[in-house]
């Protein structure tokens, strides 16, 4: 019997609405709130799905017990390679935005392939999977990007169950065809193993090719091998579990909020403007009046001012951002003035936090021309710059009032750790030392020991014995690790040759560096001011 619901509303004068028989006018009804959003139970995994799987985990086991560099690349590609059959099999269809979170995931591996210094590689592989995440779930609100990347995660210990139930069914369904598969598999492995190192034993040159190509591996490595390929095995299957079922968290229904009045919510963000214009035209004031007639009225250091207003400023774009949500939530729309006193409010507070923001760049770049670069400022620089440009998609968001920015916003902070991996951090914290060395003589060697073989091109140009201190910790390390071809980045292959190149002194050079003239830190603390090698 049809649903009374799907009837279409009678007409004025007609009698009691009949039952429709056809197929219902209105739009489906949304999920009732509190509703468990869960994927769909797919279909059991192909065999295409189970091999990409597998060579997924072989892959992990053999190249990531090494480290971190090509190899992350080589395991992502028959890991992708098993979504996409899992969601072909499913029926879904490639759509744009599900391509441009995968080509971005991917292109996030790049980092540690081209990248020696952890720091950057950590924020791109865990960037990658959350845009993996995304490519397999999708998301088009705030609430499908912003749980999104949790979908890969829940789905480890379903994947894992869902894999073994296609195995069984496909195993229950061959009628004995999986034996000669494997016995296949086998002699072919045998014959490769043998004659493979029979010709490596008649040419040296086909035996140190074969050592660079095959992995390393030992008993003693065994446990932590067997991990890796359970980790990798895990992970594939739980991309492909997900890719053939999605967890659809754009259907959760969240309440709107309750619309205020004008001038409940107008008012307060009002005088919000006034306070930050009140505060750029002080920012102006000090531009053209000087900073030395402020730093005698406040009584501060040069380093303590732009020190001091970096981390406020910070804070206030970050509180910024938390106002125009909230405004965005109970502000009223339901006529023409209120969207447009809206737009003006919010659009001129977004306006004078661009300034803010700009004003807090100029600090840091102030800052560190005095004192010099380091990994925590070039950092939270690049940070600043990132929400920059989340306020431009807002302040675009509203005057065109396009649906996009949800997604816009999670693409530019890829997009973000992206372009900050590939600038090479640790190099340009080298680059703006040695800069500053030559305008000023001054110098942290013993910061500049802790950065990674980015920094190797930058440092080379020290004269000695500046150059020999600085990269003997780099030179050390490079000589105790001999990574194989895929876990090694091509920052550190660079390294290598310029160090092979050029050579290192004898450490002893370090010794003779005055550490009154080179150690800036004790200079700087009976002074009372920060040195570079300090957090700030």
């Amino acid at each position: 019997m049809p649903d009374v619901h799907d009837a279409p509303p009678p007409r004025s004068g007609d009698g009691p609405s009949r039952a429709w028989a056809g197929p219902s006018p209105w739009p489906p009804a949304p999920p009732r709130r509190g509703t468990k959003i869960s994927p769909a139970k797919p279909a059991a995994a192909s065999v295409a799905t189970l091999v990409c799987a597998l060579a997924t985990g072989v892959f992990s086991a053999s190249l990531l017990g090494d480290g971190a560099g090509l190899n992350l690349l080589i395991v992502a590609v028959p890991a992708a390679l098993g979504a996409y059959f899992a969601a072909r099999a499913a029926g879904r269809r490639l759509r744009p935005w599900t391509l441009v979170w995968a080509l971005g995931g991917v292109a996030l591996l790049a980092v540690p392939a081209l990248r020696d210094a952890g720091w950057p590689t950590f924020l791109a592989v865990v960037s990658s999977l959350a845009l993996a995440s995304l490519a397999l779930n999708g998301g088009r609100t705030w609430v499908g990007v912003l749980l999104g990347p949790l979908g890969l995660p829940g789905s480890l210990g379903t994947g894992m169950a869902w894999g073994w139930s296609g195995l069984r069914t496909h195993a229950a369904a061959s009628n004995g065809r999986v034996a000669p598969v494997l016995r296949t598999g086998a002699v072919a492995a045998l014959l490769v193993i043998v004659f493979g190192a029979l010709f490596a034993g008649a040419d040296a040159a086909f035996a140190d090719l074969l050592g660079g190509l095959i992995p390393d591996a030992s008993v003693a490595d065994g446990p932590w091998r067997f991990l890796l390929l359970l980790l990798g095995l895990v992970g594939a299957l739980a991309a492909a579990r997900l890719a053939a079922a999605p967890v659809r968290w754009d259907r959760l229904e969240i309440r709107p909020g309750r619309a205020r009045s004008r001038w409940e919510w107008a008012l307060p963000l009002v005088v919000l403007n006034l306070l930050f214009a009140a505060f750029i035209a002080v920012q102006l004031a000090v531009l053209f009046g000087g900073y030395d007639k402020v730093l005698s009225e406040t009584g501060l250091t040069y380093s303590e001012y732009a020190r001091q207003g970096f981390w406020q400023l910070l804070f206030a774009t970050l509180l910024t951002l938390a106002v125009i949500a909230l405004a965005t939530r109970w502000a009223p729309r339901s006529t023409a003035g209120d969207r447009t006193l809206v737009r003006a409010v919010l659009g001129a507070l977004c306006v004078l936090t661009l300034v803010v923001v700009a004003s807090a760049l100029r600090r840091m770049d102030l800052y560190v021309d005095a004192y010099g670069l380091t990994r925590l400022r070039v950092s939270v620089a690049a940070m600043e710059l990132w929400l920059g440009v989340v306020i431009v998609l807002i302040m675009m968001a509203g005057a065109y009032g396009v649906k996009w920015l949800p997604r816009a916003v999670a693409a530019s902070g890829a997009a973000a750790v992206l372009a900050f991996g590939l600038a090479s951090p640790d190099g340009l914290v080298a680059e703006r030392n040695v800069q500053r060395y030559e305008r000023t003589g001054k110098i942290d060697i013993d910061y500049l020991q802790e950065l990674s073989a980015d920094a190797v091109p930058a440092l080379d140009g020290l004269p000695e014995p500046l150059r020999a201190c600085a990269l003997e910790e780099i030179a050390r390390d490079l000589e105790e690790t001999d990574d194989s071809w895929y876990a090694t980045s091509w920052g550190e292959h660079r390294a290598r040759s310029i160090l092979a190149e050029h050579g290192v002194a004898d450490e002893a050079l370090c010794d003779a560096i005055d550490s009154d003239r080179f150690g800036e830190y004790g200079e700087w603390e009976q002074s009372g001011e920060l040195g570079p090698s300090d957090d700030y």
